[in-house]
């Protein structure tokens, strides 16, 4: 959690930088974005790493509660990436089958009990994620 709260400023002034250079229009300011984008990669990389090293960050005698902890915070971790990537692929899926309903209920309006039962199918994938985000909170 400390990670995303040190991160969230650097990634915001990373944002507006980018935004202002984006203005002047020249070959010095893409290369000082690109130079940029690789800091952070790197940065990004090495928090990962630090992230997923497995070490634990506090003292000797609360090691028990750092490694009993560190389940519980990587399933719940798991649990938000399966209920993100649901929902955007629910969105998506939703977006391309509802556009095709609404212009086959343009044409034949007795289409709509089959459109609505294919855009129902794709709302069906975040339901999914929602499934495999309970099992996994229930596993932490």
């Amino acid at each position: 959690m400390i990670a995303w709260l040190i991160a969230l400023p650097v990634v915001a002034v990373a944002f507006l930088g980018t935004r202002l250079l984006l203005r002047r229009r020249g070959r010095a300011a893409v290369r000082l974005i690109v130079a940029a984008d690789v800091a952070l990669l790197v940065g990004g990389l090495a928090l990962l790493t630090v992230a997923l090293s497995g070490a634990p960050a506090q003292a000797s005698g609360t090691q028990a509660t750092a490694h009993a902890s560190g389940s519980g915070s990587a399933a719940l971790i798991g649990a938000a990436i399966a209920v993100a990537g649901a929902s955007i692929g629910a969105a998506i899926a939703v977006a391309y089958t509802g556009a095709a309903a609404l212009a086959a209920l343009s044409e034949r309006p007795e289409l709509f009990g089959r459109a609505m039962v294919i855009v129902g199918l794709a709302e069906g994938i975040a339901i999914y994620g929602l499934v495999v985000a309970i099992i996994l909170i229930g596993k932490a």
